[in-house]
């Protein structure tokens, strides 16, 4: 990884915290929580970069619709994200298998 890889990762990064402020107040909230969620137990494949623009997409068209962010996703955060990832490697899952020295993947 170049030093213009590590720019032009961070011009995105940034575009895309410019859409989730544009966001209401309350999708903004919930936004947060999920991210939270994902940079603790998150999937292994969080960084190729295609989740987090997804759900501010979702988000945009709900706000765009004038519905609001509960509509959409549930009264449970977490299990709006356990689904969305529910196919997916996560690190809970590696250090899961690495304190009971199952070999093997991680998938579910």
């Amino acid at each position: 990884m170049g030093i213009q890889d590590i720019i032009e990762g961070k011009k995105q990064w940034r575009a895309h915290l410019a859409r989730v402020k544009a966001l209401p107040p309350d999708y903004q909230i919930v936004y947060k929580e999920i991210q939270k969620y994902f940079f603790k137990v998150g999937p292994v494949e969080l960084t190729d970069g295609t989740l987090l623009p997804g759900i501010v997409d979702f988000f945009e068209e709900g706000a765009a619709a004038g519905k609001g962010v509960l509509q959409l996703i549930g009264d449970d955060v977490a299990a709006f994200c356990d689904d969305l990832v529910k196919d997916s490697p996560t690190y809970s899952d590696i250090y899961q298998q690495s304190i009971s020295g199952k070999p093997g993947t991680a998938e579910k």
